[in-house]
């Protein structure tokens, strides 16, 4: 019955390093995935664990502005996935008069929460549009 969606834009953490976290927790309850979370040695996982409690909120209030009665423990990971957000350039001086490039990336993190019943009424016209 409710879908919630939570992003964070330009975190500082390249992208390559949150898709590892974020691989681990996709298709997994959202109370799992924030046990995961908070117990995971990556730097990326805290800020996607605070993402991860915004989007359950997300559902909490979606849920009460429609009068539908919320689970949370049945809310699942449907989706998640990083960009790649805009590039910090800097220089590092070097010998000789030289300048070196450092790239400082950052990420687009974007999750999105469901209720089981919301993935099979979501997978159904996919399934359908395949099939043609």
């Amino acid at each position: 019955m409710v879908e919630s969606i939570a992003r964070v834009k330009h975190i500082r953490v390249t992208p390559m390093k949150a898709r590892r976290i974020v691989d681990i927790i996709r298709g997994k309850q959202a109370q799992e995935a924030l046990a995961i979370l908070k117990f995971a040695p990556q730097s990326a996982s805290e800020p996607i664990y605070k993402l991860v409690a915004s989007a359950m909120a997300n559902a909490r209030v979606k849920a009460d502005a429609s009068n539908t009665f919320l689970d949370e423990q049945d809310l699942v990971i449907a989706k998640a996935y990083v960009d790649e957000g805009t590039t910090l350039k800097r220089f590092r001086p070097r010998a000789q008069g030289r300048a070196f490039k450092i790239l400082k990336r950052t990420s687009h993190i974007t999750v999105v929460l469901a209720t089981p019943d919301e993935l099979v009424s979501n997978a159904a016209p996919t399934q359908k549009a395949g099939k043609k």
